[in-house]
């Protein structure tokens, strides 16, 4: 099918095909696209998905419900604990398990934290693509706080598995809040610095303006949401469309951008880190009391300081690993604002201990068949920065 702004093929004209990918280091990523180029114009692309594809959505079929928080970890492993605690929300709606507001801000700041790790990613790369290493290297410091902060909450970086069914594992240790505290003292100022940087820098502003445009009304067509449908001029967030997590006790603007460019895109993001700071201080200074799990006994592990001297506590606790506890039939469906959109489970239960089909709907994979379009008639390099301006993450493209 031809695309929108695709010019006809000239059967007199001699074209060069060009394989961008699979293993090339400016895709960020295990995919591949066939260019058709005429000098450095691009005349035609055909991309290639599934090199890294896990078969995630079977293997769910066949895990307890607690045991597929991990495959959720490796789709956008750059937020992985939004990635988390979306699926656990989601059993949380089939189960109708009302989880505790302490909990739920706490869920709030980590889920804020992997937005911002998210979107230092996004950022910094497209720095990068366009030649700005300083930028790059300098703001990804706050990345790695980000990863010690979760890594004191969980004791994992990357593929984190924070939290669980009805709540978090464990409380915020007084070493997690003193990490956070400095965080927020020195993110702000090193973000302030990374914009002075780039945002109006001359080289920056030409590669970026003008580069990858998509209209609002396309990107709605193909599917978009998150940062790059907000940067095309929707301001659609899930957080305030369909709030969850309490989300509606916090004050927060949408960034939103005019072009649908790869600097919308960028500025986009860089405001919205803005706002997750703005967010997570809100969360800290209204912090409730009370428990950060709910009562659950079903889902949620019980200590294993009771697990060794109670009997109880000692079946629930086998009973959970194995997945033998009841699950409600039933059809749900839970979507969150993931760090590049809206990231949502479907899911269907016929009552036993794994999900009858589990669906996730990656918005990675949504916005690459997008990107044949983009690209056309465009130059060879600005395909690569619009590739890094919509952040497509293999992981979540292939699941």
């Amino acid at each position: 099918m031809a695309l929108p702004n695709q010019i006809p093929l000239s059967p007199d004209k001699e074209y060069n095909t060009l394989n961008l990918g699979p293993t090339h280091p400016a895709t960020h990523g295990i995919f591949q696209n066939v260019l058709k180029m005429d000098g450095e114009i691009i005349v035609h692309a055909e991309p290639t998905i599934g090199y890294i594809h896990r078969a995630f959505e079977k293997i769910a079929e066949h895990k307890p419900y607690n045991q597929i928080a991990p495959l959720t970890d490796r789709m956008n492993y750059c937020s992985s604990p939004i990635n988390n605690m979306g699926w656990h929300m989601t059993v949380e709606k089939l189960i109708g398990c009302q989880v505790p507001k302490r909990a739920e801000y706490l869920r709030v700041i980590i889920m804020e934290l992997a937005r911002i790790s998210d979107h230092i990613i996004c950022t910094t790369i497209i720095g990068q693509d366009t030649g700005a290493t300083t930028g790059f290297l300098y703001f990804f410091q706050m990345r790695e706080k980000i990863y010690e902060i979760y890594e004191e909450v969980c004791g994992a970086r990357l593929t984190t598995n924070i939290g669980r069914i009805g709540g978090m594992e464990r409380d915020f240790s007084e070493t997690a809040w003193n990490k956070l505290h400095k965080f927020m003292e020195e993110f702000p100022v090193y973000l302030k610095e990374f914009q002075a940087l780039i945002e109006r820098n001359r080289i920056f502003m030409d590669r970026t303006i003008n580069c990858g445009p998509i209209s609002g009304e396309r990107a709605l067509a193909y599917g978009f949401t998150g940062p790059n449908l907000r940067a095309a001029g929707v301001d659609y967030d899930v957080r305030v469309a369909s709030p969850y997590c309490s989300y509606q006790d916090f004050e927060f603007d949408i960034p939103v951008g005019t072009n649908g460019d790869t600097y919308d895109r960028f500025m986009v993001r860089i405001q919205e880190m803005w706002e997750s700071i703005r967010i997570i201080r809100q969360a800290i200074d209204k912090m409730p009391a009370g428990d950060f799990h709910a009562e659950v006994p079903e889902f949620y592990l019980p200590d294993k300081e009771d697990v060794y001297s109670k009997m109880e506590a000692l079946i629930y606790h086998f009973k959970i690993v194995m997945g033998e506890m009841d699950v409600p039939k039933g059809e749900v469906y839970h979507s969150v604002e993931g760090g590049n959109g809206e990231l949502g489970f479907y899911l269907i239960s016929d009552g036993n201990r794994s999900p009858f089909r589990l669906h996730f709907r990656r918005p990675c994979f949504i916005y690459y068949q997008a990107f044949p379009e983009m690209i056309t008639n465009g130059l060879l390099s600005d395909a690569i920065l619009t590739m890094s301006s919509l952040n497509v993450i293999a992981g979540e493209l292939d699941a």
